[in-house]
């Protein structure tokens, strides 16, 4: 007979989040025929993999200058484990100069293996689980989520508004997390557009946190994958361009700017850890921290997005700009698709407009479960994501998340009158006192 050993045995236990996800999952695959408001992915008109070899190529000759090597040597060091701290860093901190004013050493980032690793190194080299506290805006990404709750690391929700966390409720949060003696470590929050609600973080309220996060030795996690993917208004500067203090550990990917399957992200991290008389950077411990967990970053996809920047002399501003045309009329398909199915008929159904990224969230007059997720694909060919799974405090019960990046815009128009064919269908049963 197998070993078997006991669920309680284990280190990673259930939490409901994390099924809902993997459920969600699931429900795609058992109706590929439905339309998706589900994926969060990025739009594949940017992947472009037939210049990957030409960036490689482009990425070893820049390397070979710089470091006056032969092209060979390159190519070799390329094939090998590389430095842990990454091999495309100045290009990084030219990409962040140019299009976010924001002034870096090399020294001052870490490359990662996607923005999800990014995290993990944070909570591996900031968190001891029996006395630190992750606090997250409400509601929150749920990948960060996931991984402290992987590691016995506990999470505590702060209420938002609408820009953004709620300073009178970041006080009280971290007060009753000291009650039960433990310690609040760390703020994440996605200030521009975030996942899943694609709000906007207000200049005040960014001014606001930093000084209250200095003030209570909390550090700001600001993880910044939709940032560029800007429709309107002019842009907020990052929390880590007004950061001051060096309180913000920044997390960047180029998973939406080229593609995810490259699996770049970075850390950028400018805080000091005073030993004995000396203050080091922090940077070196998560870099440490890192080699453990997977060595160093992939040289070969780190060459691959070092060519993609040198190919837009480092600026991503300009080669987006057709991308975020594209993902702005799927957002204004979706909105005026919304309009025309719920404005008049159902004007107890809301939703926000959000100034860029991939998301928006559209407000009900009933609750849902995922049961009810089920259903809508089942019977009504729409897969949709409950604002729910991403919360704990059970404000976002009644509340759907409407990915608008990757379903094919023809499809947008038709996702939405099904989705009004299951709300009317939802409200009938209710009202006839039918089990949904």
């Amino acid at each position: 007979m197998s070993l078997i050993i006991e669920a309680s045995d284990l280190s990673f236990q259930e939490h409901a989040n994390l099924n809902a996800m993997r459920f969600l999952n699931e429900v795609i695959e058992r109706y590929p025929d439905a339309v998706s408001f589900a994926s969060g992915r990025p739009s594949e008109i940017n992947t472009q993999p037939k210049k990957w070899f030409q960036y490689i190529e482009q990425f070893s000759h820049y390397l070979a200058k710089t470091q006056n090597k032969s092209h060979q040597e390159i190519v070799n060091l390329l094939g090998q484990y590389g430095d842990t701290r990454g091999i495309i860093n100045p290009l990084i901190a030219k990409q962040l100069y140019l299009d976010e004013g924001i002034t870096l050493e090399r020294e001052d980032i870490l490359v990662t293996n996607g923005a999800q690793e990014g995290m993990v190194i944070c909570l591996d080299t900031l968190f001891s689980p029996a006395h630190d506290v992750l606090l997250v805006t409400d509601p929150a990404y749920i990948g960060i989520t996931g991984a402290a709750r992987i590691k016995g690391i506990d999470v505590v929700y702060v209420e938002c508004d609408s820009e953004g966390p709620i300073i009178t409720a970041l006080a009280l949060s971290i007060k009753n997390i000291a009650t039960s003696g433990k310690r609040a470590r760390a703020i994440y929050t996605i200030p521009d557009f975030s996942n899943p609600c694609g709000r906007t973080m207000s200049l005040e309220r960014r001014k606001e946190l930093l000084a209250f996060c200095y003030a209570y030795g909390l550090f700001v996690l600001e993880d910044s994958p939709y940032r560029l993917f800007r429709y309107t208004h002019q842009p907020q500067p990052t929390l880590l361009a007004l950061d001051e203090k060096a309180v913000v550990i920044y997390i960047g990917t180029f998973a939406k700017t080229l593609c995810p399957a490259v699996r770049i992200g970075y850390l950028i991290c400018r805080t000091r850890v005073k030993r004995s008389e000396q203050f080091m950077p922090l940077i070196d411990d998560m870099t440490r921290v890192k080699s453990f967990i997977s060595v160093n970053t992939g040289n070969i996809a780190q060459a691959i997005v070092g060519g993609f920047l040198l190919e837009n002399n480092c600026s991503l501003k300009q080669t987006i700009q057709g991308i975020n045309k594209h993902y702005q009329e799927k957002r204004d398909r979706l909105l005026l698709s919304l309009a025309h199915f719920f404005a008049e008929q159902y004007p107890t159904i809301s939703w926000n407009v959000p100034d860029g990224g991939f998301f928006l969230n559209l407000k009900l007059p009933f609750d849902l479960t995922m049961q009810d997720v089920e259903h809508c694909a089942a019977e009504f060919g729409v897969i949709v994501v409950p604002t729910a799974i991403f919360s704990d405090s059970g404000c976002y019960n009644n509340v759907l998340r409407l990915s608008f990046s990757y379903v094919e815009s023809d499809m947008i128009e038709e996702g939405v009158r099904r989705l009004s064919c299951f709300i009317a269908d939802s409200r009938e049963r209710m009202k006839s006192g039918i089990d949904k």
